[in-house]
């Protein structure tokens, strides 16, 4: 379902792919003058029940609100229809999705008038440029080249990598000395990979050419455990395909360097007016709890 994710979330997938890890490691190392830091990972998904919602702002900075006269009376979106569960035509053929009704939070707590427009995901950032929208709602990745015409809000979601295992699975958490021991499912030649012979290394580690093979391996019982991006994980763990097989083990890893920064709204450059309005809009969303809401709505089993 997540097709285009790699392509539009995580260019450091190519660049840190598992023959090029050394290389790229020693130049992090030597562009922060540290070494590169150990995996994050946290337990409370796999410990507590429920589903952990991700947090991507500090509620206590106060953003100043944005002069209404300022900002348009309507604003325009810009999105695709090809990508569930973010952006997409359901059944009855309404666009629909996460990234959808959050543009539309965004619009009711700025006071404007919301619409959604699609385009073809290498005519969006033309779209902006042209005039024809305001702001691009579709996973386009913050890159050097993209950055050349247009600015970016603050995250909004983030796109971590998990563990997978089988239900009958014992692990509590996924750390480097309890993973030593297993055989792990991985894509061959994506961050993934890179991350696991980075931090991983003691592991069994077995590439796969896709995902899909991969999944095949957790759910036959040739490996022990999967690692992938999460909400690709979490999608096929709701899903019909996995038949309950499988559950997430420990928490999520966020290394940007290998995983990329995740999903935030494109404007034109120079129209810090409105950027600094979606962030405003983006943080009262969460405060709300409207965020939460909508990430419950789309991703049940969350992937945090």
């Amino acid at each position: 379902m997540l097709r285009a994710s790699a392509a539009r979330l995580a260019p450091a997938m190519a660049l840190c792919a598992a023959l090029l890890l050394p290389l790229c490691a020693a130049a992090q190392e030597r562009r922060e003058g540290q070494s590169v830091p150990p995996p994050v990972w946290s337990e409370s998904n796999g410990a507590t029940p429920g589903v952990v919602v991700p947090n991507f702002w500090n509620v206590e900075r106060r953003l100043e609100r944005p002069d209404a006269a300022r900002l348009p009376r309507e604003l325009r979106f810009v999105t695709t229809d090809d990508y569930p569960p973010f952006n997409f035509l359901n059944a009855n053929g309404v666009l629909s999705g996460f990234n959808v009704d959050l543009a539309r939070a965004i619009c009711a707590e700025l006071a404007v008038t919301c619409v959604i427009q699609t385009a073809a995901f290498n005519g969006l950032a033309e779209a902006v440029d042209q005039g024809r929208a305001d702001a691009i709602i579709a996973g386009l990745a913050a890159t050097p080249a993209t950055r050349a015409t247009l600015e970016f809000s603050e995250r909004y979601l983030g796109t971590p990598a998990r563990f997978a295992g089988r239900q009958q699975e014992t692990l509590a958490s996924a750390t480097p000395e309890s993973v030593a021991a297993k055989k792990v499912a991985v894509v061959s030649r994506t961050a993934h990979e890179a991350y696991l012979r980075s931090f991983f290394n003691e592991a069994a580690i077995r590439p796969y050419s896709d995902l899909k093979a991969a999944q095949e391996a957790l759910t036959s019982g040739a490996v022990d455990l999967l690692f992938a991006d999460g909400i690709a994980l979490a999608l096929w763990l709701n899903g019909t395909e996995s038949a309950g097989c499988c559950r997430f083990i420990g928490g999520p890893f966020t290394e940007s360097r290998f995983f990329g920064e995740g999903f935030q709204v494109a404007v034109r450059e120079g129209n810090d007016t409105l950027r600094h309005a979606i962030d405003f809009a983006l943080q009262r969303i969460w405060e709300k709890g409207v965020y939460t809401d909508i990430y419950l709505r789309w991703f049940p089993i969350g992937f945090y």
